[in-house]
C-alpha cells in the first residue's frame, strides 16, 4: 500500500534534494503538481492514469506548447513513481517538441557585446561565461578553490546532474581573475564573484547585464540575447575551430552527444570543412 505524505510540496522538495535536482527544477515540479491536485479535486489516493490524461487533454486544450505539457508530464510522473513510489505507468507520448536552433553570435558581435559592458568585474564575468562555455548558475558557485589558474584550467562542481567537470580558462580571463582575487583579498573558499555586500551575485544580476549591453551593443538580435546565448556561441565557435563533437561534449557537461550535435548544424560549413558536392563534379 503506497503512503502518502501530508506536506506533499515538502515531500517532492524532498526528494529532488535527494536526486540533487536544481532550486529551479523542483519549484518548477512543485508548481505543476499544485496546479494538476487543484484541477483534479479529488484524495490523491484516488487520482488514475485517466485523470492525468484528462489535465494533460485538458492543458493541451488551452494551446500550450511542447515544452510545456512535457514539463507537466515529467512533474506528475515525478510525483507518483518517485516520491510517492506508485506503481502507476503513465504511458503517454511526449508531445513534439518544434526543433529550434538556438540563438549564437559570431565573433565580432561577441566584441560588441563586450565592449559595451563599463564595469570591469561585471565584463569579467562575461567574459568567464563565454569562454568557457558555463551556466550562469556554474559561474556563480565557481570557488577560487576551483580553479588551477596555473594550468589555465578548473572544475566546474556539482554542476547540472550534481556532476563535476572539467573547464578551460582563457588566458586573458585567467589574468584579470588573479587581478580580482589579489584586489578583493579572496580566499581558497570564497566565491570568485562577489558584490560589494560580499553575497553571490544572482542569476537575475547576469540576465540584467547582458540585456543591458546587448541593447548598448546594437546587435540586431539583442531581443534574442541571454546568458545561454553565450554558450551555445562558445560551442559553435570551437567546432568552428575544428574540435570534435566528444571534446566539446565534454567542455559543456552533456550527458548525450546528439545535444552536442545540434552546433554542428549552426556552424558554418566552410569553417567545418564541409565541401559541397557541386565542387567534386
Amino acid at each position: 500500500m503506497s503512503y502518502y505524505p501530508v506536506d506533499i510540496e515538502k515531500a517532492v522538495l524532498k526528494e529532488c534534494k535527494r536526486r540533487r535536482l536544481s532550486p529551479r527544477t523542483a519549484k518548477t515540479y512543485i508548481y505543476c503538481i499544485n496546479r494538476f491536485l487543484k484541477w483534479c479535486k479529488q484524495d490523491i489516493g484516488k487520482i488514475s492514469k485517466k485523470d492525468v490524461r484528462l489535465f494533460l487533454d485538458y492543458l493541451s486544450e488551452k494551446d500550450l506548447s511542447g515544452n510545456s505539457l512535457n514539463t507537466y508530464h515529467m512533474a506528475i510522473r515525478f510525483l507518483f513513481v518517485d516520491v510517492l513510489d506508485k506503481k502507476m505507468w503513465i504511458n503517454i507520448k511526449y508531445s513534439k517538441v518544434p526543433e529550434k536552433l538556438p540563438c549564437v553570435l559570431s565573433k565580432e558581435e561577441i566584441k560588441r557585446l563586450l565592449n559595451a559592458i563599463t564595469n570591469w568585474k561585471h565584463r569579467l564575468m562575461i567574459e568567464f561565461l563565454y569562454s568557457s562555455g558555463l551556466r550562469v548558475s556554474e559561474l556563480l558557485n565557481i570557488k577560487i578553490k576551483d580553479l588551477e589558474l596555473d594550468k589555465n584550467f578548473g572544475y566546474v562542481r556539482n554542476g547540472k546532474g550534481g556532476k563535476d567537470r572539467l573547464i578551460i580558462l582563457s588566458k586573458v580571463v585567467k589574468e584579470k581573475i588573479k587581478n580580482l582575487i589579489e584586489m578583493e583579498n579572496l580566499e581558497k573558499q570564497d566565491f570568485l564573484f562577489q558584490s560589494n555586500r560580499n553575497k553571490k551575485y544572482s542569476v537575475r544580476s547576469i540576465q540584467k547585464i547582458i540585456r543591458k549591453s546587448s541593447q548598448k551593443s546594437k546587435i540586431e538580435k539583442w531581443k534574442e540575447i541571454h546568458p545561454h546565448t553565450l554558450r551555445h556561441s562558445f560551442a559553435t565557435q570551437l567546432i568552428e575551430n575544428g574540435y570534435d563533437i566528444s571534446q566539446v561534449q565534454a567542455l559543456l557537461g552533456h550527458k548525450s552527444p546528439e545535444t552536442t550535435m545540434v552546433y554542428t548544424h549552426i556552424s558554418s560549413p566552410k569553417m567545418i570543412n564541409v565541401k559541397s558536392p557541386l565542387d567534386n563534379l
